[in-house]
């Protein structure tokens, strides 16, 4: 590479959009129906309101995995918890998410929830209830193509496989487990057989970054709806990857911001809220993507954070603000989640901007961004103090 050269100077070849196809003649009925889902839509694409519910829920269901990912937060294990919520608690907690009355996403992970055997019927009784299934299954031998119509009859709408480099090496070092890579490419193979949304979830640290460019194009090869990259947050195994710097973590946002200007997939930044920050300085947007899909994981006009429009559930039924935020705020077996979400101190304080400390609770920005509370903690201790690793120094005050 050249001296002075970016690692991500690599060229993205843009790919024109597909263009979708309307039926010429619609009944009536039909368009009634589809006016009213879509007002539905926008209505709770714009006026969601994350003080009462999550916009997304991410529910732990195992953390048995076959996989020892360098990077994994959970800390997986080869066998299932004992412990885990059981096929009973599980459909009493389905009940109560539905109770938040917004159709949230439920993210059905883990580990890895295709070792659940009770995986389908989960996640047909929330779909029957009205939430919106997705899930992140990890790419062994259990990601069949049979399993992949299964989760499709069961109501799942889309699978997000995780990869993490386009070099297959680099991607099973990662992982833990050679030939992962080749498992994963067969995995998404086998969803899109299935006809399932493709979601590409990739963790980016400085080991990788390079890999980044070569990455969008083969998202692009392989039909993916989006690209969730996950910028580290050195929790469990990930405590041990090298972090981008904060310059670092700014270069790659702005790229990913105009790379998503020339790609037929969407791009969500996790735990780097300041990509909204980003975006708005080059963009003029001051919101959400609103981004809006066919299987109907759409994305919020307001930008999603720990505990505000995000809420996770451990395995032992634990509710936290995030994944990577791990400070337990209660838990199922003995309260309502949607109590927990709404009145809870740790999930009040992180929807409060005028909570948070240091030069994020001075910078203009801290409605649209508020940092990453999943990295504050992890760096220093408190979930409400800055973010490190953004560079961008306020303007002024906030009014």
């Amino acid at each position: 590479m050249p001296r002075g050269a970016s690692v991500l100077d690599t060229e993205v070849r843009p790919t024109p959009k597909i263009r979708l196809k309307v039926v010429a003649q619609m009944t009536s009925t039909v368009r009634e129906q589809a006016a009213s889902a879509r007002q539905e839509r926008d209505s709770r694409m714009v006026v969601a309101d994350f003080d009462q519910a999550p916009f997304t829920i991410a529910w732990e269901l195992t953390r048995a995995c076959a996989y020892a990912c360098q990077h994994c937060r959970a800390d997986a294990q080869p066998r299932r918890d004992p412990r885990e919520l059981d096929t009973t608690e599980a459909m009493s907690l389905i009940e109560q998410l539905a109770a938040f009355g917004n159709r949230p996403i439920l993210v059905l992970t883990g580990g890895d929830p295709l070792m659940r055997r009770d995986l389908f019927d989960l996640a047909r009784y929330a779909d029957e209830l009205g939430l919106r299934v997705s899930l992140t299954p990890t790419a062994t031998a259990l990601a069949t193509e049979q399993r992949m119509r299964q989760a499709r009859a069961a109501g799942i709408r889309r699978v997000a496989f995780s990869v993490d480099a386009a070099d297959p090496l680099t991607h099973d070092s990662f992982r833990g487990f050679s030939g992962s890579f080749a498992r994963t490419r067969a995995a998404i193979a086998a969803a899109t057989e299935a006809e399932l949304s493709i979601q590409i979830n990739t963790t980016v640290c400085a080991t990788n970054v390079s890999e980044l460019p070569v990455m969008a194009e083969q998202l692009e090869q392989w039909g993916a709806v989006q690209w969730s990259v996950f910028f580290l947050v050195p929790v469990g195994r990930g405590a041990n990857l090298p972090l981008l710097s904060p310059t670092q973590h700014e270069e790659v946002l702005g790229w990913l911001s105009d790379l998503s200007q020339r790609v037929p997939f969407d791009i969500k930044a996790t735990a780097a809220p300041q990509y909204r920050r980003i975006l708005h300085q080059r963009t003029g947007r001051t919101m959400g993507a609103g981004f809006h899909y066919s299987d109907g994981l759409d994305r919020p006009v307001r930008g999603v954070n720990d505990g505000r429009g995000f809420m996770f559930i451990s395995h032992l039924g634990e509710v936290m603000p995030s994944g990577f935020l791990t400070l337990p705020a209660g838990n199922v077996r003995d309260s309502s989640p949607v109590d927990i979400y709404r009145q809870s101190t740790i999930f009040t304080s992180l929807r409060d901007p005028g909570a948070l400390k240091g030069k994020c609770g001075r910078c203009e920005f801290r409605e649209v961004c508020g940092g990453s509370r999943a990295r504050a903690y992890a760096l220093t201790g408190d979930p409400l103090e800055s973010d490190p690793s953004c560079p961008y120094e306020p303007a002024a005050a906030p009014v």
